[in-house]
């Protein structure tokens, strides 16, 4: 028989589970149908996964892999994927970050670049805040000579409610440091917006 094994907090599990329940009923389900049995715990455990940011410290992130290393150039991590839920109506965001930074004498693991954005990404957020937060903790961490951010994400909750538009896309930015002059923000969003393959 297939078991997955999987480690999620009991109590919080239980919790999650009644009132997904209690969500079902109020919406005129029967959650004692065959489909909905399991429905609760499955949706409780799906949103401990989603939410596993707040675990998470993006700053020991960072330091788990620094280097010192004398390279001062531009180091861009693009179309990083991300998911996220909308604070304002639980429902998914997703799309892409682009991350840059200059180093002053310390660099991190690239992945651990793309581990921040999961970091920030796996908690109820907004997108504007999102980008800060990605750029504050790399800035904060690496004290780089500048940092720029850029996240392309579409929302469900224009999408799938409200005005229900399908083709629509949100862009937010942050920089700072070298990333405030206009020469190296425009290298910067003229490397993320072609394919250099």
């Amino acid at each position: 028989m297939y078991h997955k094994k999987e480690s999620y907090d009991g109590e919080c599990t239980r919790i999650l589970s009644e009132n997904y329940r209690s969500t079902l009923e109020a919406l005129g389900e029967d959650p004692e149908r065959e489909g909905l049995l399991k429905t609760p715990e499955r949706v409780a455990k799906a949103m401990q996964f989603i939410t596993q940011g707040y675990g998470m410290d993006a700053g020991d992130i960072l330091r788990s892999a620094l280097f010192h290393e004398s390279y001062s150039e531009m180091v861009l991590v693009k179309d990083i994927e991300l998911y996220s839920l909308c604070e304002h109506h639980m429902l998914p965001f997703f799309g892409k970050a682009h991350i840059a930074y200059i180093p002053n004498g310390i660099i991190t693991g690239l992945s651990k670049i793309a581990h921040v954005v999961e970091c920030f990404s796996r908690r109820l957020q907004v997108q504007e805040r999102l980008t800060h937060q990605i750029l504050d903790v790399i800035q904060e961490t690496l004290k780089p000579l500048g940092v720029g951010v850029v996240i392309e994400a579409q929302h469900l909750c224009m999408m799938m409610r409200g005005v229900q538009k399908q083709n629509c896309t949100t862009t937010t930015s942050a920089f700072s440091g070298q990333f405030m002059k206009n020469e190296t923000r425009s290298e910067f969003l003229k490397l993320i917006s072609h394919d250099l393959t």
